[in-house]
């Protein structure tokens, strides 16, 4: 008897799959909050560290600093550039990686170094995960590994 687990490795070029469940309102205000906050008003830049929380409707993305950069012309947030422990929550999906990089006005979050998402009793990991908040989308890139549990929850071992 064969396991009923598959363990795969996919070509470099990447990996389409829904992320989230559900599309996100990237329209929603951006709520963040954290233990600290500096502020740069010469180069439109504020930093919260510690036990950072960001949240847009239904995503959640925790992170130990978030780098706040402002549109040129401060009329709203460009780009939120999260750093240490990243954790993107959208719907029953988790992404977790080392940098996050959200642009906010496409929706476009790029998540790089030791990527790994949860969905469900699944998992892949990867270089670079790119999820589309807006269409609930995402695509892993980079050496991905895909490990597939069956309905069960546990693999089967050989007898």
């Amino acid at each position: 008897m064969t396991a009923s687990w598959l363990a795969t490795t996919a070509p470099a070029q990447g990996t389409n799959l829904a992320f989230g469940g559900l599309r996100a309102d990237t329209s929603q205000p951006v709520e963040v909050t954290a233990d600290a906050l500096d502020v740069d008003q010469e180069d439109g830049t504020a930093i919260f560290t510690g036990n950072v929380v960001v949240g847009q409707g239904e995503m959640r993305l925790t992170a130990t600093e978030v780098l706040v950069v402002y549109k040129p012309d401060r009329s709203g947030i460009d780009r939120l550039v999260a750093t240490g422990k990243v954790v993107l929550v959208n719907g029953p999906d988790a992404a977790e990686a080392e940098k996050a990089d959200y642009t906010i006005d496409s929706g476009i979050v790029i998540m790089t170094g030791d990527v790994l998402l949860s969905q469900g009793p699944n998992a892949l990991s990867g270089e670079q995960l790119n999820v589309d908040l807006a269409t609930g989308t995402a695509r892993m890139t980079g050496r991905v590994r895909t490990i597939f549990m069956p309905e069960n929850g546990s693999p089967e071992e050989d007898g």
